[in-house]
């Protein structure tokens, strides 16, 4: 092991080629987000912190809606998870729905419903085809 001392101007010239490492894309730019990296649902952890977190380090943070809206608060928990990520980032971030089967089917409607008044930007899907979905919306 070793510690390697940096000059000054060496410093200076590491800092900016590191600046000019920023991965530009179209997915980047249609974001606004600074590296090309979605978090993506995930369910039990995808709250606000997690996604607020990955935001404000350049990805896009993701809110997983089944993980929040469950009762008996339902749309309203995802309501108060939406505006609670954006006290926590001014960063874009966005939401999962995802539309597998399962045993009580989820609020879809509500959950819909509510990233449409909190204008929602970004939504992420998984599971299967989101066309049924979409056409509620």
């Amino acid at each position: 092991d070793h510690i390697c001392l940096l000059g000054s101007d060496t410093w200076k010239h590491q800092k900016r080629q590191e600046a000019n490492m920023v991965l530009k894309t179209k997915l980047t730019q249609a974001l606004g987000i600074k590296h090309p990296i979605i978090q993506g649902g995930m369910h039990y952890v995808g709250y606000a912190e997690l996604a607020a977190a990955v935001s404000n380090a350049g990805g896009l943070g993701i809110i997983t809606a089944l993980t929040v809206a469950q009762p008996p608060r339902g749309k309203e928990a995802l309501r108060d998870e939406i505006r609670k990520c954006r006290t926590l980032t001014d960063k874009p971030f966005g939401v999962n729905i995802t539309l597998l089967p399962v045993g009580v089917p989820p609020d879809f409607d509500g959950i819909i419903e509510v990233m449409i008044d909190e204008k929602v930007k970004v939504v992420e899907t998984a599971g299967r085809n989101p066309e049924k979905v979409v056409e509620t919306a």
